[in-house]
């Protein structure tokens, strides 16, 4: 379940943490969550941009009917840009190949391609290094006299806005103002600039220029360790055990039998497993919720199914078994699963397979049947 009442208020809080715009990240179907409805939840809510990953992604949501200013940022070296560049999708350059071949797709349709330069201080991903900066903002320059480019924006990602008094922001921050003057030396004048995510967006006002980019907040996660913005929750995972069943004490559960029962136990054999994003790793340290107390997931997940030991409690095929749910009803928190599992809440939720269908809700829980926008 997806509560887009939760998606509403998660991106009024954070539009209303900056005077900047919001840029609702929405790549990796929002999160695992549903690209369409959080995108159309999160427009209606204080968002005015989304930002994706792929020009695919970007052009499902023109499909879909979305007008808003969308930016598209990871591109392969031969991509076809001229159904973005159709579509009015703009495109981050990190490269002057990359820039060039943009440029060769705007001249073929007589048209001009908006896009943001990127420039990287310091994560060492996408971005051009500094060396590099200097000859793509030039390049960028010729092409706007040319008329076949126009340079909205300069931007960047952080390395590590979650962890503060780290530094690393403050040096950032020094690139790439630095890195913005240069493009304004060359001639460019960008309009915008952005360079905050979630973390940044609700804790480092120094970074929020005229965009921000949240992406985990939007979706209920505390972005900053050790800080609690008001953020809710937005997805619930849960299923009904398929099989219950009464075993003696010392009984071997699931594949290698790592896990035995201590007591005579009842077992619920979950219909849910790896291939639907119940990460493996969590194996003999995951808990779920079943009528309101937490109990083991008993030896190792498998992909399609997972057992968990009731002990001497029971359990009907009509219960149900929270996996994630929000920590004011008992959770487990999708934090705690990344935890159990040692990754990040990111993986949990994007790892949510296509199997596991979405149901949407309000505020209210009501339904929302087509996962259409939460407007109220």
């Amino acid at each position: 379940m997806v509560d887009l009442g939760a998606i509403a208020d998660n991106t009024e809080l954070i539009a209303g943490a900056t005077d900047a715009a919001v840029m609702a990240v929405v790549k990796a179907d929002a999160f695992g969550h549903g690209m369409l409805p959080v995108a159309r939840t999160a427009l209606a809510h204080g968002a005015s941009w989304l930002g994706v990953a792929t020009t695919a992604e970007a052009l499902a949501l023109r499909d879909a009917g979305i007008t808003a200013p969308l930016l598209s940022w990871l591109h392969g070296p031969d991509e076809d840009f001229r159904p973005a560049i159709l579509a009015d999708v703009e495109l981050s350059v990190s490269s002057i190949g990359q820039l060039a071949g943009i440029a060769e797709c705007a001249a073929e349709l007589g048209a001009t391609a908006t896009v943001h330069l990127k420039v990287d201080t310091g994560l060492s991903r996408s971005g051009a290094a500094g060396a590099d900066w200097p000859a793509l903002v030039h390049s960028a320059r010729r092409l706007e006299r040319e008329g076949l480019v126009r340079v909205r924006a300069v931007w960047s990602h952080l390395i590590s806005a979650d962890e503060p008094g780290s530094g690393r922001t403050a040096t950032q921050l020094h690139r790439f103002d630095d890195a913005v003057a240069l493009a304004r030396e060359a001639g460019l004048d960008p309009e915008l600039r952005h360079l905050a995510n979630s973390a940044a967006a609700l804790d480092e006002p120094r970074t929020h220029y005229e965009l921000v980019r949240p992406g985990i907040g939007l979706y209920g996660v505390e972005p900053v360790a050790g800080r609690t913005f008001g953020l809710r929750a937005a997805l619930t995972l849960r299923a009904r055990p398929v099989l219950v069943k009464r075993v003696p004490a010392g009984t071997g559960v699931s594949y290698g039998h790592d896990y035995a029962t201590a007591t005579d136990s009842n077992l619920a054999l979950v219909p849910l497993g790896y291939a639907d994003g119940v990460p493996r790793l969590a194996s003999g340290c995951a808990e779920v919720r079943i009528r309101g107390r937490r109990h083991p997931v008993a030896g190792r997940v498998a992909m399609d199914q997972f057992v968990v030991d009731l002990g001497a409690h029971t359990a009907d095929t009509q219960d149900e078994v929270v996996l994630i749910g929000p920590e004011r009803e008992g959770g487990p928190a999708v934090t705690e699963w990344a935890e159990w599992a040692r990754t990040l809440p990111h993986e949990i939720f994007t790892g949510i397979g296509s199997r596991v269908p979405r149901r949407y809700v309000d505020r209210r829980g009501a339904d929302l049947p087509h996962g259409e926008e939460y407007l109220a």
